[in-house]
């Protein structure tokens, strides 16, 4: 409060010289001086006193980095085009959300944002956010350049949180003790998909393969997901990827006349699902193939972690917040980098103090956050994959969520979705 000038900072009288703050509470002054002191101006300064002792606790700074890829990924529909802050939004929400709760912890979430071009060293940039005391690291960076991140990572203490790779085998073979996998897996997305078109009795299926070694990834996760769960593939095509950009003039024309002969002279079937994880052909095939069928998988009903359509266990509220703070809807990269920086804030909230506490809170037992999903999130011990419910989505509402109804485990429906425990492969290290 300033005093010389008979006012305080908002323009009221100040307290007599006369009148302390102790921690014992308010001091009056003498009665002589106390007859020219404005009330309001005690009262203020009553208020700023208890504010003041309340801060107790000292502040924590925890800094996070995110190592965030800078090329923008093709997609087929110009209102698929990702934003360039993809992912980096929703951690940013997130660590909004930290401080909400940290300034009552004495807390405050700082986010070092690292876009890395292809061209770049991630390990050179991994080793600068160590150097700014940064050891919890999001990164979306692709399977082969995660695991050469994650070993020097290792080595300098770092967790990593991926939040974009879906490869089963970084969760299988090539599991790190020291990366936390945010985004679902291949399986587990593939599974999603398939206990709801078996409840649909949907089970006759076309795969449609794209021609890049993503696509054959995720083809075999879904033909692992048909043995698992009852469904039978007819036939398997594949699209050929003759390059080209995505959106042409005769675009319309061509694609009208391509993909009725691509799907024709098909056995009886169901549901044509297709794995085409760079956007190449799935987006041109519902209402242009030969049968009348519906499509799934990467295009039609598509497995997804979120929705901009989800709404449903308090998912509007987070929609509001997003679109207020960044005028677009969420994505499912921006729900997962979220999920990931709230994972650090509900560990340092019930205690942990450092990088290592934190990361030890969240591989605990019986450590959950909740994202949203109706259940919630915790990670398998044995791959430190994060359980969670897949959406299913058609584009504008959400059809259904898996695991679906009737699918049972001993210890967790969730488990249902992607590799269990008594098939996994991971030897932690």
């Amino acid at each position: 409060m300033a005093r010389g000038n008979g006012t305080g900072s908002k323009g009221l009288p100040a307290v007599a010289p006369e009148a302390r703050c102790t921690r014992r509470g308010f001091r009056a002054a003498p009665l002589a001086s106390l007859l020219f002191v404005d009330r309001r101006a005690v009262l203020s300064g009553a208020i700023g006193f208890v504010m003041t002792a309340g801060k107790v606790r000292a502040e924590t700074v925890m800094r996070l980095g995110y190592l965030r890829r800078a090329e923008p990924r093709p997609t087929i529909s110009l209102i698929d085009k990702p934003a360039p802050d993809d992912g980096l939004a929703g951690a940013k929400l997130a660590i909004a959300d930290n401080n909400t709760t940290g300034r009552f912890l004495g807390q405050t979430f700082e986010l070092l944002d690292v876009p890395v071009h292809a061209d770049d060293d991630i390990a050179a940039a991994l080793a600068g956010l160590v150097a700014g005391g940064v050891f919890l690291v999001l990164t979306d960076a692709p399977a082969a350049q995660l695991v050469q991140l994650a070993a020097a990572a290792r080595v300098q203490g770092v967790t990593l949180f991926n939040v974009a790779a879906p490869d089963d085998a970084l969760r299988q073979e090539a599991c790190q003790d020291n990366v936390i996998h945010v985004a679902p897996t291949r399986s587990m997305l593939a599974d999603a998909l398939a206990q709801y078109l078996v409840w649909k009795k949907w089970g006759r299926w076309v795969l449609a393969i794209g021609a890049h070694d993503e696509d054959r990834l995720l083809a075999e996760a879904y033909r692992r997901a048909a043995r698992r769960f009852g469904a039978r593939i007819v036939k398997e095509i594949v699209y050929a990827d003759a390059g080209g950009s995505r959106q042409t003039d005769s675009g319309v024309i061509q694609t009208q006349q391509q993909v009725p002969v691509f799907t024709q002279r098909l056995p009886e079937y169901d549901v044509l699902v297709a794995a085409d994880e760079n956007e190449v052909f799935a987006g041109y095939l519902p209402y242009r193939s030969w049968d009348a069928r519906p499509v799934a998988g990467s295009a039609g009903l598509r497995p997804v972690t979120w929705d901009a359509a989800s709404d449903s266990w308090g998912g509007a509220q987070v929609q509001d917040r997003f679109v207020r703070m960044f005028a677009r809807r969420m994505t499912g990269l921006d729900m997962q980098a979220w999920i990931a920086v709230r994972l650090i804030g509900e560990a340092a909230s019930r205690g942990a103090a450092d990088g290592t506490a934190i990361v030890a809170a969240i591989k605990a037992p019986g450590f959950g956050v909740a994202a949203y999903k109706g259940q919630l999130l915790t990670l398998r011990d044995w791959d430190w994959q994060l359980r969670q419910p897949i959406l299913l989505s058609d584009g504008r509402t959400v059809v259904s969520v898996s695991p679906q109804p009737g699918f049972l485990h001993q210890v967790t429906e969730l488990d249902t979705l992607g590799i269990d425990r008594p098939e996994s492969r991971c030897k932690l290290k």
